[in-house]
């Protein structure tokens, strides 16, 4: 039997893949980066709240049980690159927490841009 004078195309998926792998790479680094900016956000906002909640107890609450309440929320590598201040304004604390968005994982670098969480919470009355 003969053989078709253009060759076959065996291999052509491969080479195709090949040229495609480094968009394909991209892609999903962009996307990661995507999640990290949105889970830097979340981490932000939920310390925050944490710390706006424990900074109201009648109980050992103040500026100092909010700040340890809102660092503790955080994972320990985001916690070096986070700003946390704490204060009571009109019966109300308030929690702002900055935390650095990361390039591809913590520790490797960071954006310019903190993400930035806020929380109020209103101080308990003792009776």
């Amino acid at each position: 039997m003969r053989r078709p004078l253009g060759g076959d195309d065996r291999g052509q998926v491969s080479v195709e893949f090949l040229g495609m792998l480094p968009l394909i790479l991209l892609v999903l680094a962009l996307l990661w980066q995507l999640v990290l900016v949105g889970y830097a956000y979340t981490l932000a906002a939920h310390s925050a709240d944490r710390g706006a909640r424990a900074g109201t107890a009648t109980e050992g609450g103040g500026a100092g049980a909010c700040r340890a309440a809102a660092a503790h929320e955080l994972p320990s590598s985001w916690r070096g690159g986070a700003t946390i201040s704490c204060g009571a304004a009109g019966g109300v604390w308030k929690a702002t927490v900055h935390v650095t968005v990361p390039v591809l994982f913590p520790g490797a670098g960071s954006f310019p841009w903190p993400a930035e969480g806020s929380a109020g919470a209103a101080q308990e009355v003792p009776r």
